[in-house]
């Protein structure tokens, strides 16, 4: 494992007369959220149709798939699945026929109270398909006794704990609500339809929209949710919000050219490589960025340090991720296919390699091996977050601590690990300092400091 591993992708279209195909340019847009499996579902005359596979979403989809998604309102899904867990009941959207009509839903995060609650409902006699904690509101929505759909969305929403961006398609409307700590991004903006008309789309990262041409409004508040119908839009405070967002979507998750929490991705990565160059001046040849997260940091630690900066690492694009091969020789014989170095760039010079983070070590260890064998003079390697010391529960899936690096090893035996010269990491006030926070504001940084949140 790289890194920490990517989330999910979620995506809603309301009163757009190609809501189905807007859905899936924006998921395309999203495809580095989760890779496992994708699916679309829409409204029409009064009919859900679900289309979900594994697959990246250009497997899925294609325009004869397309063709049968009609309607003006769609929601879809990117998953990235956990270890051991990709059946294809645990892709999204979620479809259910239940007493108020159909209902189709997609998630983003992880509900840390649903072991909790689904042992509740099992003893109540319900059937659960799928490992997804997504499954629970179905089932909440389903047993509530009221008689309109926000009511029961709000009773069911209320009783969650974690992480949650849901979007909820019914054959009429489109819900969207995001948990009251705004653990995961979620943005709205507005579509200009061609009659003139204006419809909405929500979606986890704002490259979405740029690729549709939508028009960026503004975040979903946390503990808000908005309820799309007749061509309006209604907000409703549903719980108190009590900010923690995620501060590693800015070092990794995110793509750069993306808006989440206010700033733009790109701006933040490269504030922490100059931060990381002011804590950790060293006399070096050339930086270098373990493509693709490190490109932005290694950039600006190149600015600020007066160092020149050179692409070193090529990356290959169509190599799947190392962390899901079986056994560690496979894993590093695919960090070489992925990462192919330039000889002629490295060969007796002393460089700094930039990186966004390290977890296993592995894939670190293998990149210094490979810069050794183009005869690099001197490796630093450089992290442009601090340590990795706790495993995320807010729809992240990580390794346990007993995986984690840097939470068995100090900095020096992690630099003796790897193999590299020198070895530092981005200090945590440094990484808040990129970010533009003040020394207060409550980002949820608990894989580097430990401290949950519920």
């Amino acid at each position: 494992m790289k890194s920490w591993s990517e989330e999910c992708a979620v995506v809603g279209v309301y009163n757009a007369p190609n809501a189905a195909s807007l859905a899936y340019y924006s998921l395309f847009s999203l495809q580095h959220r989760g890779q496992e499996a994708t699916g679309i579902a829409t409204s029409n005359e009064g009919k859900i149709v679900t289309i979900k596979n594994q697959g990246l979403v250009t497997d899925v989809f294609d325009e004869e798939t397309l063709n049968k998604l009609k309607g003006l309102s769609a929601i879809g899904h990117n998953r990235y699945s956990t270890a051991g867990e990709d059946s294809i009941l645990d892709a999204q959207p979620i479809f259910a026929r239940y007493d108020l009509g159909q209902i189709a839903i997609v998630h983003n995060g992880n509900i840390t109270n649903a072991k909790e609650i689904k042992e509740e409902l099992i003893k109540e006699g319900a059937i659960f398909q799928s490992h997804m904690d997504t499954e629970i509101l179905i089932h909440l929505i389903a047993k509530s006794l009221h008689k309109n759909l926000i009511d029961r969305i709000k009773e069911a929403v209320l009783r969650l704990k974690g992480a949650y961006c849901f979007v909820i398609l019914s054959r009429k409307k489109m819900f969207v609500i995001r948990d009251s700590c705004g653990f995961r991004p979620l943005s709205l903006g507005r579509i200009k339809n061609q009659d003139g008309s204006m419809g909405y789309i929500v979606a986890s990262e704002t490259c979405a929209f740029d690729l549709i041409g939508a028009e960026y409004l503004r975040d979903v508040e946390p503990g808000e949710m908005l309820v799309f119908s007749k061509n309006e839009m209604v907000s409703h405070k549903i719980m108190s919000a009590n900010p923690h967002p995620c501060i590693f979507e800015y070092v990794y998750f995110a793509r750069p050219d993306s808006q989440i929490f206010g700033k733009l991705v790109y701006n933040i990565r490269k504030a922490m490589g100059i931060e990381l160059a002011r804590e950790n001046p060293i006399q070096a040849d050339v930086v270098i960025p373990v493509p693709d997260s490190g490109v932005a940091a290694a950039i600006g630690y190149s600015q600020e340090s007066g160092i020149p900066f050179e692409i070193g690492i090529v990356r290959n694009h169509y190599v799947g991720r190392t962390f899901i091969e079986p056994t560690q020789q496979i894993r590093e014989l695919k960090v070489r296919l992925k990462l192919n170095p330039i000889r002629e760039l490295i060969e007796g010079k002393r460089i700094i390699v930039i990186d966004d983070s390290i977890v296993r070590g592995t894939t670190s260890k293998q990149i210094v091996k490979i810069l050794r064998s183009c005869g690099a003079k001197e490796i630093h390697m450089k992290i442009s977050s601090p340590p990795t010391i706790c495993p995320c529960y807010y729809g992240v899936d990580t390794p346990d601590s007993s995986q984690l690096i840097s939470a068995k090893m100090s900095e020096a035996e992690v630099c003796e690990f790897i193999g590299a010269d020198s070895l530092s990491f981005l200090t945590l006030e440094g990484l808040r300092k990129s970010v533009g926070l003040d020394e207060d504001y409550p980002f949820c940084q608990a894989c580097f400091d430990g401290k949950y949140f519920d």
